[in-house]
C-alpha cells in the first residue's frame, strides 16, 4: 500500500506545482511584454542499487519559456516602445546584473533616468540612460533617443543615447523569479533589432489554454487524493483482517 500512497502523494504535490505555473501565466494575461512559462509532467523511477526501479513518482518540470510574440497595442505615447520581431531591451536588474525584457512602457524618473514600466533602468551605450529636460522626445527604430532640449528650437534634435537592444540565442536565456531574462556571459548589442514607437506589446499568454490546463490539473489532483484515500482504506482493511486472524 505504501507504493500506491507514495505515487499518489507525489502526483498530487506536482499537480499543485503545475497549477502554480499555469496560474502565474493566467494572472499575467494583461501584463505588458510577459512571456508565459511551459509546464510538463513525467514519471521518474526510484532506484535502490542495481536493477529495476522499485516504484515511480511524478515530476513537474518547467522546461522553458514561450518566446512567441504578443499582439501590438497602439498607444501613441512617445515613451512607449515595442520590440519588432525577435529581441529584447537591456535593463539593469535590482542586483546590478544586466537583464532583458520586452516591457516597453518607458518612464523618466525625477533624476532623469530612463526606466521601464517595471521601474528598471534602461541600459544605453555606457550604462543606465539619463535624459536631460526636454520639450520633445523621439525614440528611433534603432533605439536612438533624441530630444529637443528646453529653450532650443523645435527642430534642433540632439541625440542623447541609444537603448541597448539584444537578440541572444533564446536557448541560453533563463527567466528569473523576478520575471526578467538572464544570459550567461556578455551579450553584445544587435543592430538588426528594431523598436516600434507608440506601441506596446501585450502578453503572449493564451487564457483559454491556461484555464483548460488548470482545470485538467485540478481533476488530476482530485484523482490523486482519491487514490490516497483508497490506499488508506485498503490499509485499514488489511489491519482488521490481521486482527481477526
Amino acid at each position: 500500500m505504501d507504493k500506491a500512497l507514495y505515487i499518489a502523494m507525489t502526483a498530487a504535490k506536482n499537480n499543485m506545482l503545475g497549477q502554480a505555473i499555469r496560474s502565474n501565466n493566467l494572472a499575467n494575461v494583461n501584463t505588458t511584454g510577459f512571456r508565459s512559462d511551459f509546464e510538463q509532467a513525467r514519471s521518474m523511477g526510484v532506484y535502490y542499487g542495481e536493477g529495476l526501479p522499485t516504484r515511480a513518482f511524478a515530476l513537474t518540470e518547467n522546461p522553458g519559456t514561450d518566446f512567441s510574440e504578443g499582439s501590438l497595442i497602439q498607444t501613441g505615447r512617445d515613451l512607449d516602445v515595442a520590440v519588432k520581431g525577435k529581441g529584447f531591451i537591456a535593463v539593469q536588474a535590482p542586483d546590478g546584473r544586466e537583464a532583458y525584457t520586452r516591457v516597453g512602457a518607458l518612464t523618466i524618473d525625477s533624476a532623469g533616468v530612463l526606466r521601464t514600466g517595471n521601474n528598471l533602468p534602461v541600459i544605453g551605450n555606457s550604462g543606465p540612460m539619463a535624459i536631460p529636460e526636454f520639450q520633445k522626445l523621439e525614440i528611433g527604430l534603432d533605439g536612438i533617443v533624441s530630444v529637443v532640449i528646453k529653450g532650443e528650437s523645435p527642430d534642433a534634435l540632439s541625440q542623447v543615447d541609444q537603448i541597448k537592444l539584444v537578440n541572444p540565442d533564446e536557448s541560453l536565456l533563463k527567466k528569473g523569479k523576478d520575471g526578467l531574462l538572464y544570459a550567461e556571459g556578455d551579450v553584445q548589442p544587435d543592430v538588426s533589432t528594431r523598436l516600434i514607437s507608440g506601441f506596446l506589446e501585450g502578453s503572449n499568454v493564451n487564457p483559454v489554454n491556461e484555464l483548460t490546463s488548470i482545470l485538467t490539473l485540478a481533476r488530476q489532483y482530485e484523482m490523486s487524493i482519491k487514490l490516497m484515500k483508497t490506499a488508506e482504506e485498503n490499509s485499514e482493511a488489511s489491519a482488521r483482517l490481521l486482527q481477526t486472524s
